[in-house]
């Protein structure tokens, strides 16, 4: 089996259509080779990131959450923070990940997929 390598183009596209796109294709349940119990050799590369479209009031009411795994250690904050702070990859890939299977494959398919600004 070959790597698939995948490019989206979020220039004027909405957040979470292209994460939607990018989800899709790292579980790659419409190529011939779908296995449920094995990551599939697909890369997923997402450019022009900062270009992202974002509707309406999102980046003031909208929150993104963020737990460090000890009590007390929630930590939410608008998104037009963590834009402006770690950048529109963050917000791509937090979009992605919630859109994956919660299973133990889930930490391997994030890291095929790359976000550039």
């Amino acid at each position: 089996m070959t790597t698939t390598i995948h490019t989206i183009d979020a220039k004027g596209r909405a957040l979470g259509r292209v994460a939607s796109e990018a989800a899709a294709l790292l579980n790659a349940k419409d190529s011939i080779h779908f296995v449920k119990n094995r990551v599939a050799d697909v890369n997923v590369k997402i450019i022009n990131a900062s270009q992202l479209k974002v509707t309406g009031n999102k980046m003031t009411s909208s929150t993104h959450k963020s737990y460090s795994g000890f009590p007390g250690g929630l930590t939410e904050m608008p998104i037009k923070y963590v834009a402006e702070k770690k950048g529109y990859a963050e917000l791509l890939k937090h979009a992605v990940m919630g859109m994956l299977p919660k299973n133990r494959l889930q930490d391997i398919r994030i890291k095929n997929l790359v976000v550039e600004e």
